[in-house]
């Protein structure tokens, strides 16, 4: 019971991170084991929550970012909602009993960007939007660690960027409490980088040149902890650091390269 009450956080906090992160959030359902990887029939599982994340941005002068939301876990054999990101599964098979495959259709909502108001700097820049991607996602479950695949593309049209994020990750149950670090990078197109954090012509100013974005890798590195306080209760503390590419780094509207965030939130299981 404790660990599926554990898991149910970690794929809710995936949720949470797909808002609060700037980068890499594979994490999701591609990258965390099942709560449900034997539900047969009209079985199904749901969690309600609340969550808050705060996170250091990239912009120069712009504030630390804070978001609160409520939680959403629902899961059965053929889709499963954690957060923002809802996950048709098409792939379920087992290598062998402690080995297993998973995969599907992605949905998710990326909460990226700015307004020209969120700093001095940004005065006069368009503003850059979030929204929703689409697309894959790839598990391999085995008893050293988990690998996630995950492949994504701006269904919004407003970087018409797309994003291939990998992350490895490996729980350690100590009686109703777990850890579970892990290790991510997220390689972002010339699209995606270019509206994030590019400087169009028409918005250049003396001490902000125009800059043209290209491709690169952001790193992650991250550890989650959640402790199952009764079968129906579990509160959860997550901690990541994102290392943003040099491709981000060199515009001129950006001051930070290392941005830390930290999650928590609670869940009741039903």
């Amino acid at each position: 019971m404790l660990g599926t009450a554990g898991t149910l956080a970690a794929a809710v906090t995936a949720g949470l991170l797909s808002i609060v992160s700037p980068a890499v959030c594979a994490q999701s359902q591609v990258a965390s084991p099942s709560a449900s990887e034997g539900l047969a029939g009209g079985t199904s599982q749901w969690a309600l929550g609340i969550g808050v994340g705060v996170r250091e941005r990239a912009y120069l002068d712009a504030d630390r970012k804070v978001n609160a939301l409520p939680l959403l876990f629902y899961e059965n054999r053929y889709v499963r909602v954690a957060g923002t990101t809802v996950e048709g599964k098409l792939l379920n098979y087992s290598l062998s009993p402690t080995q297993r495959v998973t995969g599907g259709l992605l949905l998710k909502y990326a909460l990226e960007g700015y307004k020209s108001s969120d700093s001095p700097a940004l005065s006069g820049m368009a503003e850059r939007k979030g929204g929703f991607m689409g697309g894959v996602g790839l598990g391999w479950q085995t008893p050293l660690a988990n690998l996630g695949l995950e492949w994504t593309s701006d269904l919004s049209s407003h970087s018409k960027g797309q994003r291939l994020q990998v992350q490895v990750d490996r729980r350690f149950q100590m009686g109703a409490a777990s850890l579970t670090p892990r290790l991510g990078a997220a390689w972002m197109d010339r699209k995606w980088v270019d509206y994030y954090y590019g400087v169009r012509a028409g918005e250049a100013l003396p001490g902000r040149p125009a800059y043209e974005g290209d491709a690169g890798v952001a790193l992650e590195v991250g550890m989650r902890m959640d402790y199952a306080i009764q079968r129906q209760h579990v509160i959860f503390v997550d901690l990541g650091l994102t290392h943003l590419p040099k491709e981000a780094t060199n515009s001129p509207i950006v001051e930070r390269s290392n941005l830390p965030r930290v999650s928590v939130g609670y869940l009741y299981r039903f």
